[in-house]
């Protein structure tokens, strides 16, 4: 199927919701996944994002909330367009306006022009924990604990009522200093809760300092638990792509370097900008050092004992997940794309090792 079938299938179904939403009020709620699979799409890129948003624009419709803002398995509802903006007042305005009963000035910016990287987009942020009443036996919730590995339990007696939290500390302190523990309450410490509306930066400070911190969605509900571990594990998948990127370019730089002159560089580079001034292979691009050496001359210039055309495919590909990582893509790159870079990678740390670069 090609794109413009594709499209106009797209297009059918946004306006069929529209005029639904027109006659009925309201269409069943999607996962942000589903949504995106109409587009043959499976994450948030900056150039899916910019087709999704015309094309709801186009069809008189907004998400809410909207879908970008969301973790990728959370639902949102269809609504009908209004002017493309949303109404948003900061907090500290509202406070203002409650307190001093003044007029609190209304600035309207459209639904999605919201950089932030809120909870909600986090998995540990969107799993409900599992927790404990106070009055279990410590039996029960060490029993939990050690079955589940976890390091804590939110003590609750409902969706919305969290009365503390009991962790492997909690209980040994108390022990440890002949305190006697029957149940969870006897064990329990204060909590650490945030709204999932919060971001990840806010987030930081708590887990460090108490290594979790509970999330509260908009309904008041506790919605996940964001732990230590769970922090670490998504600044890597966050990270890992753009210091492996990093790692790659340093090396095809090093091949490059002192083998051309820089007029040859300057051959390489983009010929549209005239002010731009190319001295060494540092003022390149990546796609311009491809340019370089995707000519026979040049690469046989290099000294590699490998096959040209193989080694120009793999940066070919490099570079192309290159601009998706640099456009930051909120939910990350794929496993594939990831494997790719660490198998480059690696690749050019053999290379090296051996001598033979």
């Amino acid at each position: 199927m090609d794109d413009g079938s594709e499209d106009e299938i797209v297009e059918k179904r946004l306006k069929d919701i529209a005029n639904e939403i027109s006659t009925d009020g309201e269409v069943p709620p999607i996962t942000v996944r589903e949504f995106l699979s109409w587009f043959g799409a499976l994450r948030r890129g900056s150039w899916i994002v910019g087709r999704i948003r015309r094309m709801l624009s186009d069809a008189g419709l907004v998400t809410r909330p909207d879908f970008e803002s969301l973790y990728i398995d959370s639902t949102f509802l269809f609504d009908v367009e209004d002017a493309g903006h949303d109404v948003v007042v900061s907090p500290d305005s509202a406070v203002a306006h409650a307190e001093a009963s003044v007029e609190v000035a209304v600035r309207e910016v459209p639904a999605y022009a919201d950089p932030t990287y809120r909870l909600s987009k986090l998995a540990a942020a969107n799993r409900v924990p599992q927790w404990v009443s106070p009055t279990a036996s410590l039996q029960e919730a060490v029993t939990l604990m050690a079955a589940n590995d976890y390091s804590q339990l939110p003590v609750m007696t409902g969706v919305r009522d969290v009365k503390g939290v009991i962790s492997w500390n909690s209980i040994g302190l108390r022990m440890g200093f002949g305190r006697e523990v029957k149940t969870v309450g006897d064990a329990m410490d204060a909590h650490q809760e945030i709204s999932n509306e919060a971001s990840l930066f806010q987030a930081m400070p708590i887990i460090v300092q108490h290594q979790y911190v509970l999330v509260r969605g908009q309904d008041k509900t506790v919605v996940g638990i964001i732990t230590a571990s769970d922090l670490s594990i998504q600044f890597q998948q966050l990270t890992e792509p753009f210091l492996l990127l990093g790692e790659i370019e340093n090396h095809i730089r090093r091949i490059i370097d002192l083998k051309f002159s820089p007029e040859e560089l300057a051959q390489a580079g983009d010929s549209s900008d005239k002010s731009r001034e190319i001295q060494r292979v540092s003022d390149l691009t990546f796609g311009e050092y491809l340019r370089l050496i995707e000519n026979q001359d040049r690469w046989d210039r290099l000294g590699l004992s490998v096959d040209r055309v193989v080694f120009c495919k793999q940066l070919e590909r490099v570079r192309s997940i290159r601009n998706d990582v640099m456009h930051f893509d909120p939910d990350g790159i794929p496993p594939e794309d990831l494997e790719l870079l660490r198998k480059v990678c690696s690749f050019l740390q053999r290379l090296q090792g051996i001598g033979a670069s």
